[in-house]
Formats: C-alpha cells, sequence, structure tokens
C-alpha cells in the first residue's frame, strides 16, 4: 500500500500543484492510517471498508486529538482514495458519506497600530543582522506574505521602478505584491549595505541571508521574531502569522475591499479572506449606525 502512497505524492506535487507543507501533511496522515490498518491485519487496499475508516477516526477522537487535527486526516485520508478511484485502482470509496467536520471560526491574533510600530522599530537597523531583520518585519507588515514567501523571496522579483515584488505562493502560483515606499526604502539600503556583508565572497539570489550567506530559514526568522517581540514589550503571543493577520485587518480597517486583499494575500477562496470581517465589528457598526435610514 505504500507504494501507492509514493504515487499519490506524485499525483499531488504535479498535477494539485500543492505547496511543499501540504504535501508533508497528506502523505504523514495516510501513511499513519495505513500503519494502523496493518495492526488490523489489512494489507490489502480493496480490503479497506467504511468501518475501517470511521474506526481509525474513533481512534483519533480517544486520543484526544484536536478537532482541527482529525478534519485534516479526513481530507488526506478522502483526498487519497479519490485518487485511487482516478486511477482505478479501487473500484468502491470507502470514504463515503464521511464528512469533515464543520470547525468553529477562531478569530486570529492582530497587534494594534502602535504595537506594530513598536516590533518594527525594535531591531538595531545599525549592524548589519539588525538591517536584515528590521527590513524582513517591514516587508512582512508591508505586503502581508508568508513567512514562507518570505525567506524564498529572490532578488529578480523585485522590481524598484514600479514598485512590487513577485511572490511564489502555494501551490507554486505567483502573484505581484506591492511595496510600500518604507518598504522599498529599507529593501534597497539592505540589499546595499546589510546583504552584502552578509554575502561576504559567496553568491545567492535569495534577498535575506544568515550570517553565513545562506536562505535564511523559518525557524531562524522565528526566533529573531519571538526576541523582538519581548524587547518591544508586547504581552501577547506573536507569529508570522499574527503580522500577516495584522496586514490585512488594518487595510480592511482603512476601507479596503475583501477582494482587494484576497488578492493580495494569495487566498484562492474569498472564503478565507472573509474571516477578517468579524475582526472589525465596531467599524462596521459605525457605519451602519451612520448610513442606515432606520439604524
Amino acid at each position: 500500500m505504500e507504494d501507492y502512497v509514493d504515487s499519490y505524492y506524485s499525483y499531488l506535487a504535479v498535477i494539485k500543484g500543492l505547496s511543499k507543507n501540504t504535501l508533508e501533511s497528506y502523505i504523514r496522515d495516510c501513511k499513519k492510517f495505513i500503519l494502523y490498518l496493518k495492526k488490523d491485519n489489512i494489507f490489502e487496499l480493496s480490503k479497506i471498508k467504511h468501518s475501517h475508516i470511521l474506526d481509525f477516526l474513533t481512534v483519533l477522537k480517544y486520543k484526544k486529538s484536536k478537532p482541527s487535527t482529525i478534519a485534516r486526516y479526513i481530507v488526506s485520508i478522502k483526498q487519497f482514495f479519490k485518487y485511487l478511484l482516478i486511477e482505478k485502482i479501487i473500484t468502491e470509496d470507502p470514504t463515503i458519506n464521511i464528512r469533515t467536520p464543520k470547525l468553529n471560526v477562531s478569530l486570529p491574533d492582530i497587534l494594534s497600530l502602535q504595537e506594530i510600530v513598536e516590533l518594527l522599530e525594535s531591531p538595531d537597523d545599525s549592524t548589519n543582522i539588525g538591517q536584515r531583520d528590521s527590513t524582513m518585519l517591514e516587508v512582512l507588515y508591508g505586503t502581508g506574505i508568508r513567512v514562507s514567501e518570505l525567506i524564498n523571496l529572490e532578488l529578480n522579483g523585485l522590481n524598484f521602478d514600479l514598485g512590487y515584488i513577485m511572490v511564489m505562493g502555494k501551490g507554486s502560483k505567483e502573484r505581484i505584491v506591492p511595496l510600500g515606499s518604507i518598504a522599498l526604502r529599507k529593501v534597497k539600503s539592505y540589499i546595499e549595505y546589510g546583504r552584502n556583508a552578509l554575502l561576504k565572497d559567496k553568491s545567492s539570489n535569495y534577498l535575506f541571508l544568515n550570517r553565513n550567506g545562506k536562505r535564511m530559514t523559518r525557524q531562524g526568522f522565528w526566533k529573531n521574531l519571538r526576541q523582538y517581540v519581548i524587547k518591544s514589550g508586547i504581552n501577547k503571543t506573536v507569529t508570522p502569522h499574527t503580522i500577516r493577520h495584522t496586514f490585512a485587518t488594518h487595510l480592511l480597517e482603512r476601507g479596503a475591499d475583501l477582494r482587494t486583499i484576497q488578492i493580495l494575500l494569495g487566498h484562492s477562496d474569498i472564503s478565507s479572506t472573509q474571516i477578517y470581517t468579524h475582526i472589525d465589528i465596531k467599524r462596521l457598526k459605525d457605519i451602519h449606525a451612520k448610513h442606515h435610514p432606520r439604524a
């Protein structure tokens, strides 16, 4: 059965064009499911029944897995059997009538304007590392891109004349994201000074580099971000995604429409962007009270 999981990986990567992280989670989930089946003496795909999948999900619940985790397993397994049907490896889908549970939508944490300013000003940009970190934070907040997109930015994706960057998003989808004047100025200065110092005698097309002249990693950026959060005195759990949420919320608060925010964030579905409408209830109420004739 593992051979089919390997071919499933190729199908997801080539045909579906999923991101690396999504690919890995799908494959990991399927392998754990197959391992469970083997312990139950199921070694052939044709022997897998609807009841086996329900039993597996029951085990996950018994182990107190989060609802979001169980939902991801269901999606992974359903997509696996959908692939097997397409390839005519099986003739019946045992996942029929297994529905993905609806999850409570949790509102993302955001930073106030004062907090984000304090965070952006926390790196010491008189040093090479500080200038890099200051630029990374400015670009992250100024564009709302994902941290994986941030660390993979390349020099040839920058257009200073038109003021935008080319971002490679989920599923290898490219999009153009505008850079504000402050971010543009910081990127230019960093390339001229801090980046050259970090690069030393090496060559790289990546924009953001570590002390060894290699591409910054997500883990490295997360570690630095935590230090700057402490330094700026922000008493919140702040992740790179918090800054992305803050970017979207601040745009919405200042009148940007959801469709524009969707494009900037690289959401393929507007439903992913609609979560931000829950944050700005006060503004919506104020507009309603001001403009509705019977408010």
